[in-house]
């Protein structure tokens, strides 16, 4: 297998991150990081009122619906440029993409369960720890998410960063970076409401992704399952590409 050290090395640095942020060695430098991070965005939700409804907008439900309006632009564009052969292909490629978030989304959930990983969210744990809190709720008196009971890995960033590894591997250089762009840009709500901490993202996320998207995206295995879905749903597909 030829791409053998690259997995290897995205394994290391996996296991790498998340084990300096799980250990008790690391434990205080990653939560000097966390809490600094989240009080400096709690702050300025008491010191700018643009801020503060900007933070309440992107943290509604619905706002969600954006980042994907945003990575399907990125697929749509890809889409039309490419003929029917190519447009089937680019399905089965999305169809392979949401088996690999289930698939990851399983494992993380095993192992969250396996190693007791649940952490309440920033704004909840440090109330709690009775911290002087800003809730975004509260201040700007909208339904917005700035509270979890459990915020460990980000689910979110995880799935933007799946579609982030998707593109890179099959649809190029500049979609990858197109979509990096939409990883962080909405990524961010969570962490600066306090729904997240940084490390749920930087982490959390960051570290499940690079384990198992390397075995997923760098062996023939997300191959075999676009070949799948080329194979088994070709009538439907003719019919989505006509």
């Amino acid at each position: 297998m030829h791409n053998l050290p690259a997995i290897l090395l995205c394994n290391v640095f996996g296991i790498a991150l998340f084990s300096w942020w799980y250990l008790p060695i690391g434990r205080d430098f990653w939560f000097t990081v966390d809490s600094n991070i989240f009080m400096f965005f709690n702050h300025l939700l008491t010191q700018s009122q643009a801020f503060l409804y900007l933070v309440a907008f992107t943290n509604l439900r619905p706002f969600d619906a954006v980042a994907f309006l945003a990575m399907l632009g990125i697929y749509v564009y890809h889409y039309r440029k490419l003929d029917t052969a190519g447009r089937r292909w680019l399905l089965c490629m999305g169809a392979a993409m949401l088996v690999g978030a289930v698939f990851d989304k399983v494992f993380t959930e095993t192992l969250s369960h396996v190693l007791g990983l649940e952490r309440a969210s920033a704004t909840k744990y440090l109330t709690a720890a009775g911290w002087d809190v800003s809730r975004v709720s509260e201040l700007s008196g909208w339904p917005c998410k700035d509270w979890s009971s459990s915020s460990f890995p980000g689910d979110h960033g995880m799935f933007l960063l799946i579609f982030v590894c998707f593109a890179a591997r099959y649809l190029g250089r500049r979609a990858g970076l197109a979509a990096l762009a939409v990883f962080i840009v909405f990524s961010l709500p969570r962490i600066m409401s306090g729904a997240h901490w940084f490390t749920d993202v930087a982490v959390g996320s960051v570290s499940a992704i690079s384990i198992l998207m390397s075995w997923y995206l760098l062996t023939p295995a997300a191959d075999t399952v676009i070949h799948y879905f080329a194979q088994h749903g070709s009538r439907l597909l003719d019919k989505i590409v006509k």
